[in-house]
């Protein structure tokens, strides 16, 4: 009897929708969508962050093996990448998965505030032949979720060059979102995302997932991970750091947000008790928060 397998799905299918897409990840944590980006765009990609694999000297902490290889910050390293980001489909069903709406109190007076999501950090990976399979995790550790919380996180992991279980291709365990935190996921639970350029694995941050072993002796597997979170709380990677004020300048206000330079509402990150859009931007929109 074989096991569970991810649902694919085509970018291109006009029912496939942020709606649809949402409905599988409920029920499955996990899934694979065909031709997100063209493989034009894969190429561009790959040609921006080439320097920054070359660069980077591995992870010291163990997490990733010492043979992949990382470029973070991608918003700022790649236009590619921004549309990546701002893929509709994307931000479609993180829009409907990770949007807070929360009603409070300001004295006799009942208000709304609405949190969108934003970046929760951008990383590109070489995973080089040697390669070992990372320990099966969930991303949304790092916001301590208990049990019944609704998704905390929502992850895209698209492939820039042809993804194989051999070259380690990410592996994931459809169905493990639902698991209770004290249940164990063993590897041979899981099963490898297997991408074209261009397809993305979209997955939950409950979904146990882990960088897969690249048994290859001449391949190395690149993809780039856009991870998104609810708007309210910390990023876990700095983009004000990874992608400064005088960069992000230069992005649409809807990148800009997407970096966190906006305010989530009601007073969540805010400067000099002014919101960031408005002070480092100059933007005045239905979205900037007037303190």
């Amino acid at each position: 009897m074989s096991g569970p397998t991810l649902v694919r799905v085509n970018a291109n299918d006009p029912g496939v929708t942020a709606e649809y897409l949402q409905s599988v990840l409920e029920r499955d944590g996990g899934l694979i969508v065909e031709e997100l980006i063209s493989k034009e765009a894969t190429a561009r990609i790959r040609e921006d962050l080439k320097p920054h694999f070359d660069a980077d000297e591995g992870d010291a902490s163990g997490f990733f093996p010492k043979t992949t290889r990382r470029a973070v910050g991608l918003l700022g390293k790649s236009d590619s990448c921004v549309t990546l980001a701002l893929h509709p489909l994307l931000q479609g069903v993180a829009a409907r998965m990770l949007t807070s709406v929360f009603h409070h109190w300001v004295g006799q007076e009942r208000q709304t505030a609405v949190s969108r999501p934003q970046i929760s950090s951008t990383v590109g990976f070489q995973v080089n032949p040697g390669s070992k399979q990372q320990g099966l995790h969930r991303d949304d550790i790092d916001y301590h979720v208990e049990d019944g919380d609704r998704p905390m996180m929502l992850g895209a992991v698209t492939a820039i060059v042809k993804t194989t279980k051999e070259n380690g291709a990410t592996v994931v365990i459809p169905g493990s979102h639902k698991w209770p935190s004290k249940r164990c996921p063993y590897d041979h639970e899981a099963v490898a995302a297997e991408l074209e350029p261009g397809d993305s694995l979209f997955f939950l941050g409950r979904t146990y997932h882990a960088g897969g072993a690249n048994t290859t002796t001449d391949q190395a597997r690149e993809t780039v991970g856009i991870f998104l979170c609810k708007g309210m709380f910390r990023q876990v990677e700095n983009q004000y750091f990874m992608v400064p004020p005088e960069k992000a300048k230069r992005l649409s206000s809807e990148a800009q947000r997407l970096l966190g330079y906006g305010i989530s509402p009601p007073f969540c990150g805010f400067v000099d008790y002014k919101d960031p859009m408005q002070l480092f931007f100059d933007v005045n929109d239905e979205l900037t928060v007037n303190l």
